[in-house]
Parts: C-alpha cells; sequence; structure tokens
C-alpha cells in the first residue's frame, strides 16, 4: 500500500479534492474521504488518466501550477469533535453556511451542535480546505506538569521535619516538650491517630514539625509524611530499643531520601541503655557519629526536656546542609497534609506547601476536589491573607474533603480548576463500578468462603478524619489471601450516611465505621437491606474482627443493642459536681444502668457510663420517649447543645 493519500494526488495534478473523490467512483475505486490512501496501482491510473489533460502545457506551467497548488493547499488542524460555530471560524465562513451544507448531506445540526471529525472533513472540502486531527492532549498531565524553576528566583526555606518511630516511644510528647502544648491527652488511649502540622521557631529560623502516628497500621500515612518532608527525626526509647514501627519508619525514611537525625529518648528512665539502640541500629544502616558513621544521634528526655536545645541546632545544622530553596513568586504547590468535615465550615483540609505563595482567593485543585480558598488558618489558629513555602495551614472552601496524601496546584480560576477536577473525576468513575450479587455478614462470611461463594469481601469504610480512613484502608487490604480478596470500595469522612448504605447494598460490602456513628436514617435502611455495619473505637479490633470472621472464628457472645437517643437543650454548670447537661428523649429510652456515647457532627466524643440520671430533682431509673431529663456522664463534662446522646445496652446472643 502505497503512502500516497487522495488530497496529495488531488494537489499534484492540479484539480479540486471533491474532483478527483468522483473520478475514483467512475473507476470503481472505493474510498472513504481525502484522507485515504492509494494503492500503487490506482496511483498510476489516476495519473494517466490526467496526463493527456497536462501534456498540452509546457513543463514549466506543469512545475508552476503544482508550486501554485501546493502553496494554495490550506491545512487546519481541529480536535476529534468541534462545534460548528468553531469550524466556521477556523474555515472562515459563515455558520449558516456550514448548517445549509449539513443539511444538503442529511445532517441536521445547529451552529453550537458537536460533530465528528469525518463530518467536518467533507464540508471542509467543500471548500478545497483540508483538515487534520490535533494531537489529543492529557488535560489532566498537562495541568499537573512542574515548571522548572530558575536558579536566580530560588530562596532559602524552613525544613519540614517528619517525626516518626515506634508506637509509646515518646514522639507526641516530645514534640509537646519542643512547642509546649499537650496533644496526647485528647487522643483514645494515649495513640496519635490524626497528624498534624506545626511551626516553631528557634534563633530567628522555623522549623515545620509533621507529627505521624507510631501505630502500625498507619503506615500508609508515615510514609506520606516522609514523602513531604526534608529531615525525619527517628525517635527510639532508651528503654525499648529497635522495634518494629521503628524498622518501618526507617525504611519510608530512605525511601524518600531523607536526612535520619536520631533522638534517643527516656534517657532519664532507669532501664535507659542508649549504646544497645546504637547497636541495634548499626544493622538498618545507621551508625551514629561518635561511632564512626554520619547519623546524628542525640540523647534527649521529652519529660526532663533535656537536650532538646540541641536537637533543634542539629536540624538547623542539617537543613543548612541540605540547602533548601524553593521558589516563592509562583503558583502555589503542595501536599494535603489532612482533611475533614466541619459541619459548620464545610470540607477543611490543613495543606503544607511546598512552592509558591498560597493567597486568599486562590482556586486550586487537589485530586477531585476543588474550590476557591475562602480563608486560611495558621498553626496558632490565626487567620493568614498568604502563606509561602513550607508553611502548613488550615484552609475553607473546597468542594469536598480531598484525600490526604494527594498533591494540590493552583490553577488559574475556580472555571479551569472545575474543570481538571471533572477529568479526574472522569478518569477514576470506571473504578467505582462495583456489582455483586449477594449480602454477606462478618458471621457468615467463612461459610460462604468454603462454599465458594466468596471470592472478594468489598468493605465501605468511614472515619473521622481522611488520615484514619487511609491507615484503616491500608490495615484491612493486608489481610487478603488466597481465598478471599479483601477490597475497600469507599472510604470516606463523617457520619455513616444512606449513600454508603445503598453503596454497600449495591456492591455486597460489610461497613466499618472507625470514631463514626451511623445517622437514624441510614441505621434504618441498614436494618431493611440486611447491611452489617460494624462500628470501632480502635483499630486493633476492626482488624481482629475481619482476621477472626475469614478463619471461622468469629462468635460474638454479646451485641450492643442501641435502646435510645436524646438531644442536648441546655447545659448547666455546678460547682463540685461538673456539668449537667439537660436533655429531650428524642427516641426509645434512657435507663440509669445503660451504657452512652456522645456524638458530636457525627463523631464519637465520649463512649462510658451515666454518672446520675434525673427527672427534675430526683434521680430516676428510666425516661422514655418525649420526656426531659438530666444526664451527667462519668468524668466527662465537655458537653454542648445540639450534642446526641445514644444509650445502648449490650445484648447477649445465643450461640
Amino acid at each position: 500500500m502505497s503512502k500516497v493519500r487522495v488530497y496529495e494526488i488531488a494537489k499534484q495534478i492540479g484539480i479540486s479534492n471533491k474532483e478527483l473523490l468522483s473520478t475514483l467512483k467512475e473507476f470503481d475505486i472505493e474510498v472513504k474521504n481525502h484522507m485515504s490512501s492509494l494503492t500503487d496501482e490506482e496511483v498510476g491510473i489516476i495519473t494517466e488518466y490526467f496526463t493527456p489533460q497536462e501534456n498540452n502545457e509546457t513543463e514549466n506551467a506543469q512545475e508552476e501550477t503544482e508550486e501554485i497548488s501546493m502553496e494554495d493547499a490550506e491545512i487546519i488542524m481541529i480536535p476529534e469533535n468541534i462545534t460548528v460555530k468553531n469550524l466556521a471560524e477556523k474555515l472562515d465562513k459563515q455558520s449558516s453556511e456550514l448548517v445549509k451544507s449539513l443539511m444538503l448531506k442529511g445532517v441536521m445540526a445547529t451552529a453550537n451542535q458537536e460533530i465528528d471529525f469525518e463530518t467536518a472533513s467533507q464540508i471542509a472540502e467543500e471548500f478545497d480546505i483540508l483538515l487534520e486531527k490535533e494531537p489529543e492532549k492529557d488535560i489532566v498531565e498537562e495541568f499537573f506538569a512542574e515548571e522548572p524553576d530558575d536558579e536566580k528566583d530560588l530562596v532559602t526555606r524552613s525544613p519540614i521535619v517528619v517525626v516518626m518511630g515506634h508506637v509509646d516511644h515518646g514522639k507526641t510528647s516530645l514534640l509537646d516538650a519542643i512547642r509546649e502544648s499537650n496533644v496526647t491527652s485528647r487522643e483514645a488511649g494515649g495513640i496519635t491517630q490524626h497528624i498534624g502540622a506545626s511551626v516553631v521557631t528557634i534563633n530567628d529560623h522555623d522549623i515545620t514539625f509533621l507529627d505521624t502516628p507510631g501505630h502500625e497500621a498507619f503506615t500508609a500515612m508515615r510514609l506520606r509524611g516522609a514523602m513531604a518532608t526534608d529531615i525525619a527525626i527517628l525517635v527510639v526509647a532508651a528503654d525499648d530499643g529497635v522495634m518494629p514501627q521503628t524498622i518501618e519508619a526507617i525504611n519510608h525514611a530512605k525511601a524518600a531520601g531523607v536526612q535520619i537525625i536520631v533522638a534517643v529518648n527516656k534517657i532519664d528512665k532507669p532501664g535507659a541503655n542508649q549504646d544497645r539502640v546504637k547497636q541495634e541500629l548499626v544493622e538498618y544502616g545507621l551508625v551514629a557519629e561518635d561511632w564512626g558513621g554520619d547519623t546524628i544521634c542525640v540523647p534527649v528526655s521529652a519529660i526532663e526536656k533535656t537536650n532538646l536545645d540541641q536537637l533543634l541546632e542539629m536540624i538547623l545544622l542539617v537543613s543548612e546542609m541540605e540547602e533548601l530553596r524553593a521558589n516563592p513568586n509562583k503558583k502555589a504547590s503542595g501536599t494535603i497534609v489532612e482533611a475533614q468535615l466541619d459541619k459548620g465550615r464545610g470540607p477543611v483540609a490543613t495543606v503544607l506547601i511546598q512552592n509558591g505563595t498560597l493567597k486568599v482567593g486562590d482556586s486550586i485543585i487537589a485530586g477531585t476536589s476543588y474550590g476557591r480558598i475562602r480563608a486560611m488558618i495558621d498553626d496558632k489558629g490565626r487567620r493568614v491573607k498568604k502563606a509561602g513555602p513550607s508553611t502548613p495551614v488550615e484552609i475553607l472552601g473546597l468542594s469536598e474533603v480531598p484525600v490526604a496524601g494527594d498533591a494540590f496546584y493552583t490553577a488559574k480560576n475556580e472555571r479551569e480548576a472545575r474543570h481538571v477536577a471533572d477529568k479526574v473525576i472522569e478518569r477514576n468513575r470506571e473504578k467505582l463500578l462495583q456489582n455483586t450479587p449477594q449480602k454477606v455478614t462478618l458471621d457468615d462470611l467463612f461459610t460462604q468462603i468454603q462454599s465458594g461463594n466468596m471470592k472478594e469481601l468489598n468493605l465501605v469504610v468511614k472515619a473521622d478524619v481522611q488520615g484514619s480512613v487511609e491507615a484503616v484502608k491500608q490495615s484491612l487490604v493486608k489481610l487478603s489471601n488466597e481465598e478471599v480478596v479483601i477490597k475497600v470500595i469507599h472510604g470516606g469522612v463523617g457520619a455513616i450516611n444512606e449513600s454508603d448504605v445503598m453503596l454497600a447494598s449495591a456492591s455486597n460490602a460489610i461497613i466499618i465505621g472507625f470514631n463514626v456513628r451511623p445517622e437514624a436514617s441510614a441505621k434504618a435502611v441498614a436494618d431493611n437491606e440486611k447491611i452489617d455495619i460494624r462500628l470501632y473505637r480502635v483499630i486493633y479490633n476492626a482488624i481482629e474482627d475481619i482476621e477472626a470472621a475469614m478463619k471461622g472464628m468469629l462468635d460474638p457472645e454479646y451485641r450492643e443493642k442501641v435502646i435510645g437517643h436524646a438531644e442536648i437543650r441546655q447545659t448547666f454548670k455546678v460547682s463540685g459536681v461538673g456539668t449537667i447537661a439537660g436533655s429531650y428523649v428524642l427516641d426509645g429510652k434512657f435507663t440509669r444502668n445503660s451504657q452512652v456515647r456522645l456524638v458530636r457532627d457525627g463523631i464519637v466524643i465520649y463512649e462510658g457510663e451515666l454518672a446520675s440520671l434525673k427527672r427534675f430533682k430526683d434521680d430516676v431509673k428510666e425516661v422514655n420517649t418525649g420526656y426531659e431529663c438530666g444526664i451527667m456522664l462519668n468524668k466527662f463534662n465537655d458537653v454542648k447543645e445540639s450534642d446526641i446522646v445514644e444509650a445502648f445496652i449490650m445484648e447477649e446472643i445465643p450461640r
């Protein structure tokens, strides 16, 4: 097959494409349009047919005609699909002319209607204009492409430091000592289950700290923390040594190419042995400087606040050696550190700016989320107008909760941001389509695996913050084995709603709730659809339950039964007693011996026992629907109006 196309032959013999196409028909040579290729034999037939006409002319005239024909032939690039109006502009014709031509071909189209490339080519041929397809551009890739920086635009920036290490080795306590705050008291069981960012100033230099969880299940979050940072502080307890998550943290830091500084914590404890820690670190390629290596080791005590200044000075020293620089005079880009849904403020994201300057009013995109920044709050809770490289800020104004760990970029305007986000959603849509026929619960999971009905276990994961969603997903997917593959088909932030239940129903999934509760309407739909909802406060329990169910050893003896809900309408502070919550029982009943949980915006704030249940001034055994009562929670006073109190009992299930 020759590479010669119809329009090229038309140019050579000096006739229009239309004329040549009709001649080809006479010779029974079938072609689709002027872009079609011809065989050598067909080229010979056509050339021979037109040669006598050209013999009357002189050779010079032939060459001249050919040159003019080649010069006059106009080639216009258009996309795969184009509106009639845009095509008219490109062809320099009136839209009405093109609409008329289309009607004659039997195509009814308005000026704003799209036509395909083939139809557009046929129209253009009538005006002796050639069309070629534009190479397709990937809008998403083009938008996210990094522009190289000019050396003269780069300025020194603050180091971003991540604190890593094993659970309970004192990472958060060390950070508390540095920034003189107290985070651990707010975390369930003293384990950091979220990720935060803060800025500390030493010797007129800023250092940005990321606190990542040390729990084994939060590998994904720690990996994310390492990728966004310049220096990793590896906290190792002097009395405990190198542990599984310490090794994990070392691997993450090395994979991210991050400089490691070892902080040997708890040196004030009786069983502390720094040399043992250094010896164990040698096995993983970290040799202390006093042992002839190049790893900085600083012995510290978070409780006694020993050597903290030395640790901060080492961070500044390493950052100077690394020559950390960024360009503040460009569009901002960086990483989403944390994201959650706030009832009053909507989607809230903590972002870490890595390049450029982010300003209030900028339009940004992060994955499928986009929006115009309405407000920015720094780590001290102050409103700021702009933030430069290495600065963590909380932003408001996004369309939805972004995924923690996603990169964010600044767009020209909100329209462009929405357009790119739509393209990203389009790409991800097919991944979300799931279709599995029958319902499954953890109780009958093993039976279904044994009978060969269950090849995949689908899960819907909901948690209080995006970081926890990622961590729970990562941990549960790891439980997959040869018989059954665990797939997390959806992960989101906030209370379990009807949409989650309907997704679980359509894809035969189990819903896992971490630190959240189902809405009343969602609970009703779940009961109706027979959807299994499992709620947890600690991630270990979720992993243990699914593991046990897969092995066929899940045999619950007790199950939680919700017996009532009450809304807090007013609070009374009584000195020496605590805070009494004046409540109205919405449904069910409250009994003196029931356990309760306090739910605020779908998030569980407290779970425990009732300290007292009163009607007016009298203690009562129970309060029914539609009555008011006074509730006191055991050793907990942070109650607010509009909070929901849920009463439940543990019901025995026969084996």
